[in-house]
């Protein structure tokens, strides 16, 4: 079962991410309205989102760059690495 901890609760958004699902740093992005995925290096880069507006994938992106030392520390953490 793989684990998704929460890293922050913003603006109506979970960041979050899977222990399981791959060894590239990123978090994931969830709201009322759709969610996203985000790389953390080598720099904040969308992976795909599903069902965010333009806009709303502007805000979740600034998220998501003001928190990326926050992320990446967090998943160093989980990771033990």
């Amino acid at each position: 079962m793989q684990k998704s901890p929460t890293l922050l609760r913003q603006d109506g958004y979970r960041c979050f991410f899977f222990s399981g699902e791959e060894p590239r740093l990123q978090v994931h992005i969830s709201g009322a309205a759709g969610e996203a995925k985000y790389w953390l290096v080598p720099a904040v880069e969308l992976a795909w989102h599903n069902g965010l507006r333009s806009d709303q994938l502007t805000a979740v992106e600034a998220v998501v760059t003001e928190h990326r030392d926050a992320f990446r520390t967090a998943w160093s953490r989980h990771f033990g690495s």
